[in-house]
């Protein structure tokens, strides 16, 4: 990762699902109420901003937060992305997963605005 790749530490829009302490790597438990991979649109998204989505976080390894867990104290990783056909681009899901350090939360039941 560069300094100013999109999920670079201290980029807008950068969420640290990694707890600094501990090392666990957070993901949701399963997806959240208006996930952005739920069939149709709930989050009523661009056409082709998923797709976009998907593809920024392929191509510096990254990975899509959860948009529900954003502003709480413990950001995590999307589960629809997770278990997508991208999870493998994921650096932080493959060193989390290797180092055995993955954490399912449970996604907040209120999406935050």
């Amino acid at each position: 990762m560069t300094p100013d790749s999109p999920d670079a530490p201290g980029r807008p829009g950068y969420a640290d699902v990694a707890d600094p302490v501990t090392g666990e790597v957070r993901l949701c438990a399963s997806l959240c109420a208006t996930c952005i991979f739920h069939p149709g649109n709930q989050a009523d998204l661009l056409p082709g901003r998923v797709a976009q989505m998907v593809r920024d976080a392929r191509a510096c390894a990254g990975h899509i937060p959860c948009h529900s867990t954003l502003d709480t104290p413990a950001p995590a990783i999307c589960r629809g992305y997770a278990d997508g056909p991208d999870r493998g681009a994921s650096l932080t899901l493959r060193l989390g997963r290797a180092l055995n350090t993955l954490i399912e939360i449970t996604p907040p039941d209120h999406p935050v605005p």
